[in-house]
């Protein structure tokens, strides 16, 4: 109706964002990278409330997991071997079907809040980088919001 505001027309403003741009170069065709070093370090101690990390490639993921016990993060990329395996046959004649899947499973990004200067991650939690179609070199994003 003329002369209404929506509610959140009062309550939003604009945000100050910034990205760090990080390079991760792996070693084999997969491989599950503990990144949350590397994030914390690039967002410790700056101002914010919400980090997101992303990756831009089709063959990879991002996820949050324990990081406390390495045999979780074993036992997660061997479930995705069991659940996608490598040498099913296709219609992708690239040979690399099964990463584009696994990629979708795990995705693309995660959100975290930061709070004074640091991520809010769980006692357990970490961030890792999945590979799923190395070895190569990698980018990932870091936006703190």
């Amino acid at each position: 109706m003329p002369g209404q505001r929506s509610l959140a027309h009062g309550i939003l403003k604009k945000a100050d964002i910034s990205m760090i741009e990080l390079s991760i170069k792996t070693v084999n065709r997969t491989q599950a990278i503990n990144i949350t070093s590397q994030i914390d370090h690039a967002v410790r101690g700056k101002e914010g409330s919400l980090v997101h990390v992303y990756t831009p490639h089709t063959t990879c993921g991002i996820i949050i997991n324990e990081q406390a016990d390495p045999d979780v993060i074993r036992d997660i990329m061997e479930a995705l071997d069991r659940m996608v395996p490598a040498d099913y046959p296709y219609a992708h004649l690239e040979g690399n079907s099964d990463a584009h899947i696994k990629a979708v499973l795990t995705g693309c990004s995660v959100s975290m809040p930061l709070t004074g200067g640091a991520l809010r991650l769980g006692t357990w939690q970490g961030i890792f980088f999945m590979e799923f179609d190395g070895p190569r070199e990698r980018k990932v994003t870091v936006t703190l919001i």
